[in-house]
């Protein structure tokens, strides 16, 4: 009755419902369960895997089995804070590994109402007033949120296009930027890559930032960590592939950290830096660092 009858998004509300499960989130406080929030990578290897004994869903699906949900409000999108354990509206850092979702209270109602009674529910829900009316009140609480979260993510990607990239990066434009976890391509991003001939796949790594130096025929991708997401073997197959797909004559590549503490942290955990790269350091911004796997050439030892 709603227009959403994939077997994904049925599966998708089931994984949902799940109360009995504790949380997958390992700083959630005592006694958190599933429904109260998951990521969608949890949702997926949750229908993939627990619901059929199969893969997990391809997390970039999630436009065709979680969008459709959250657009009409019967998910909402959430986040862990950390510091507390609990859940707080909204997705206030684009990409963290702490948003998540959860089904809102007004869609359960309905799934667990009386025979006799939900369809009562239902038409009442879908009304179009009713629609906008959740989608109002989801969206002043979600601003509530990213007022509160220090967004981190946020600031250390624009000071890559604006500090980073018109200092080493002469002659390339902005093509796509992904400050937000809606709509991962806008239309005006569309228009953008469009031009340069270059369209994002479902399959393909979302890069933080993606640039074109047009005279050149090259892509530059930026990487802004604040909690993961270095241009790992992973990111640097995928947009390697993805430029030549592009007709391109080739890409560069950037992790970008806020600090030298945090870059140190996590190489020192991860060391996923890939060879043929470049790091750069917000709170050391006048250069920047090649990442190499190959010796030094004898006129140079």
């Amino acid at each position: 009755m709603i227009d959403r009858n994939t077997p994904d998004t049925i599966d998708v509300v089931f994984a949902l419902m799940d109360n009995h499960n504790s949380s997958w989130f390992p700083k959630a406080s005592n006694g958190t369960v599933f429904s109260d929030g998951a990521t969608t990578a949890h949702i997926g290897c949750h229908v993939g895997i627990l619901q059929r004994g199969k893969g997990k869903l391809d997390r970039e699906g999630r436009d065709y089995w979680l969008k459709p949900l959250w657009e009409i409000g019967a998910v909402e999108k959430v986040f862990l804070d950390t510091t507390t354990g609990s859940f707080l509206l909204g997705h206030p850092i684009a990409k963290s590994s702490n948003s998540a979702y959860r089904l809102s209270e007004s869609f359960v109602k309905i799934l667990k109402a009386p025979a006799n009674e939900w369809k009562e529910f239902l038409s009442t829900w879908v009304s179009e007033d009713a629609v906008r009316s959740r989608l109002k009140q989801q969206a002043f609480l979600a601003s509530q949120t990213a007022m509160e979260i220090d967004n981190k993510h946020e600031h250390l990607i624009q000071a890559t296009i604006a500090h980073y990239a018109p200092t080493f990066l002469h002659g390339y434009q902005v093509l796509y930027t992904d400050l937000t976890d809606g709509d991962r391509i806008t239309e005006a991003d569309k228009i953008c890559m469009a031009k340069a001939g270059v369209q994002i796949d479902l399959e393909d790594a979302m890069p933080d930032v993606l640039l074109w130096n047009e005279p050149g025929n090259r892509l530059w991708e930026i990487e802004a960590v604040t909690s993961d997401g270095e241009v790992d073997y992973h990111k640097f197959q995928q947009l390697t592939s993805l430029a030549q797909r592009s007709g391109m004559n080739g890409i560069g590549f950037t992790t970008a950290y806020r600090t030298w503490i945090e870059a140190a942290r996590r190489q020192a955990r991860f060391k996923n830096i890939h060879p043929e790269t470049y790091i750069w350091i917000l709170e050391d911004p006048t250069k920047h660092f090649f990442v190499s796997a190959s010796p030094l050439p004898d006129s140079q030892r």
